[in-house]
């Protein structure tokens, strides 16, 4: 229930079910994300990991085998969790799966997105993210966001349109030097 149906209805032209209760998403929706005239990308909505979705837990092995063919993942969690529980503790949950299904899919580029910023101040947003961060030892890009607001959410795709297009010109020139 960290939201992920709610940012990709928030960026793209996809309308995933959204409700307010835990795995209302249970198959992958995909949505294109245009940033501009002629920039886009496809973004996949997946249904939330649990402890053993790699060895099949829930349907976690049958939505693990769509992350295998993207090209950049955004773990997206609750800032607070509504629930009580520690949202560090859900992206160790969320990279340990990973690693158990394809330890190729940590070679990826990972991000983290934090979401449901709006329901706090905007300088306790700030500094939880900041706490999260520091705690996991994140050294990848990080995002504070709500994505029923629209905050931060273009920010987001804007650097994921970025990246893909950085990594389609280094495929290419690789494309071209193994041509030549």
């Amino acid at each position: 229930n960290a939201g992920k149906s709610t940012l990709i209805r928030a960026v793209p032209a996809a309308t995933p079910k959204v409700a307010d209760y835990p795995f209302t998403t249970l198959y992958p929706n995909l949505g294109v994300v245009s940033v501009e005239p002629g920039r886009s990308f496809v973004i996949a909505d997946i249904p939330g990991l649990i402890e053993g979705a790699a060895e099949g837990a829930g349907l976690g092995a049958l939505f693990l085998r769509h992350i295998q063919r993207t090209r950049l993942l955004l773990h997206l969690v609750e800032i607070e969790p509504l629930d009580g529980s520690d949202a560090v503790e859900q992206i160790r949950t969320i990279e340990r799966e990973l690693a158990r299904f394809d330890p190729a899919l940590m070679d990826k580029p990972r991000w983290l997105v934090l979401n449901k910023a709006d329901l706090l101040p905007a300088e306790d947003s700030r500094a939880l993210a900041e706490d999260i961060v520091a705690r996991l030892g994140w050294k990848a890009p990080w995002f504070v966001i709500s994505g029923l607001a629209h905050e931060g959410t273009r920010e987001v795709m804007l650097k994921v349109q970025a990246l893909l297009d950085e990594l389609n010109r280094t495929e290419a020139e690789a494309e071209r030097e193994d041509d030549a």
